[in-house]
């Protein structure tokens, strides 16, 4: 489902305050008569949602509702945005679960935006990243500064 539809770029990423992703359930808990409880999988591919907020100016809030009015058909249309995950930065795959609140005016010229996005995969590493490469995984953050910083020049 690649969907062309971007974020406005000149718009600024979500706030961290209230910001966290929950995930869908993957499995299912059946409580038994003896006080066991047996458990399945259910979907290894399950919808997350993550609360945002936005902070914009008078200017980027007169552009984001004119994008989500008339490019995403008032929020209805799948699009990608950047977001932080633990897999870091990246684009997702996103859409609306509801209308937006705000906005709110906050401060002189800013105003707050407050909405609930689902993505459409669970941020995660592949099954192969976590089986043959969690070593790859622990000292990712010190890969980048290790080859230009420690890595003879040819």
């Amino acid at each position: 489902m690649a969907t062309t539809i971007d974020f406005p770029k000149m718009l600024p990423t979500p706030h961290r305050s209230g910001y966290g992703l929950k995930s869908g359930p993957t499995f299912a808990r059946t409580e038994m008569a003896s006080g066991r409880a047996k458990q399945r999988p259910l979907n290894k591919v399950v919808p997350t949602v993550v609360p945002v907020t936005f902070l914009l100016t008078q200017e980027q809030a007169q552009i984001f509702e004119g994008w989500f009015n008339y490019e995403i058909a008032y929020g209805t249309a799948w699009f990608n945005c950047k977001l932080d995950s633990p897999m870091g930065l990246r684009d997702y795959e996103c859409r609306f679960t509801e209308m937006y609140s705000g906005p709110e005016r906050i401060g002189v010229r800013h105003w707050r935006y407050t909405a609930q996005f689902e993505i459409v995969e669970r941020p995660t590493v592949s099954e192969e990243e976590y089986l043959y490469g969690r070593d790859d995984i622990l000292y990712s953050s010190i890969f980048d500064i290790t080859m230009n910083q420690e890595w003879p020049e040819a």
